[in-house]
């Protein structure tokens, strides 16, 4: 239920439990109410583990396509943490083996962040692009799309096959994030410098791999 209230924020979910267990004659009364949805979602996750966060704002975005009858929530917001945490989210059915639209989140971000980073000399030329894992490393991020017409598949039918959802996804999430980078740039260099601590890591442990097989 908690999750529930999340994905659709202002929702006002009451659970009374009236078996009086403890003896006193009160029922016992949960509320569930997120009126930041995602973004409250984002925080719930990242309070949970012992990190700090990179950039003190939740990024967070949604659009609605009307007549695509189709429509994108995100929040994200990355930490010290060595860990993705991305969860998705199709009609509040969590995704659990992704889908379409995850892969249009990773595709948009990979491009963005390498992109910008170029652009911003943070990069350099002889210097290889980061992958999708250096970027995503500490990431904690919410994906709720909503569709007329659902496709799961997978052996638990919890992976997303729409197409038209990756290319909505990827265009939406690469203008907002680029918005978003434009309007937040010394933000926007810490995350590139976590990134960048990632890959530095990633290629220094295959140089110890590669030198215990010689």
């Amino acid at each position: 239920f908690q999750q529930v209230a999340f994905l659709n924020k202002g929702l006002s979910i009451t659970l009374t439990d009236e078996r009086d267990l403890e003896g006193t004659g009160d029922p016992v009364v949960l509320t569930y109410l997120y009126e930041n949805g995602l973004v409250d979602y984002v925080e719930y996750l990242n309070s949970a583990k012992k990190v700090e966060a990179i950039h003190d704002e939740i990024i967070s975005f949604e659009l609605e396509d009307t007549e695509r009858k189709i429509s994108l929530e995100v929040a994200m917001q990355w930490t010290t943490s060595y860990q993705e945490s991305v969860h998705t989210y199709a009609n509040t059915i969590n995704t659990h083996e992704g889908g379409t639209h995850e892969e249009g989140f990773r595709a948009a971000l990979t491009t963005l962040v390498n992109k910008y980073a170029r652009e911003k000399a943070i990069l350099k030329e002889k210097d290889e692009n980061l992958t999708g894992d250096d970027i995503r490393e500490g990431l904690t991020a919410v994906i709720s799309i909503k569709l007329a017409e659902p496709q799961f598949e997978g052996q638990t039918k919890t992976k997303l096959g729409n197409t038209e959802a990756k290319s909505f996804v990827q265009r939406v999430a690469g203008d907002q994030l680029n918005d978003w980078f434009d309007r937040n740039p010394s933000q926007a260099r810490d995350i590139i410098r976590k990134s960048l601590q990632a890959a530095a890591a990633r290629m220094a442990a295959r140089k110890a791999r590669e030198q215990t097989r010689r």
